[in-house]
């Protein structure tokens, strides 16, 4: 997966809503509804992240602290760059 782009993401399980916040720090913050108990709230993330970003879910890899908040996300198939933009963070 050396070709994907990777991003930090600090997640918030049990959020009201599944939604992207912001910036928090170097990462960007993301509140999924879901609570994080047998990857429901990993699982809700690459699902945002790729209707967010238009791409598909197999596209999308949890490649550090899967259970953790701080988590690093590989995106296969499209550029930090252009992940940012289409998050509406650049």
């Amino acid at each position: 997966m050396s070709d994907a782009a990777q991003l930090l993401v600090h997640v918030q399980p049990r959020a009201k809503r599944t939604e992207l916040v912001g910036w928090h720090g170097n990462a960007i913050k993301v509140r999924v509804a879901a609570p994080p108990v047998d990857g429901a709230a990993n699982d809700a993330l690459v699902a945002f992240l790729a209707s967010e970003i238009g791409t598909q879910r197999s596209a999308i890899t949890i490649i550090g602290g899967a259970t953790g908040r701080e988590k690093r996300v590989a995106i296969a198939g499209v550029t930090r760059a252009e992940i940012l933009r289409r998050l509406r963070l650049a």
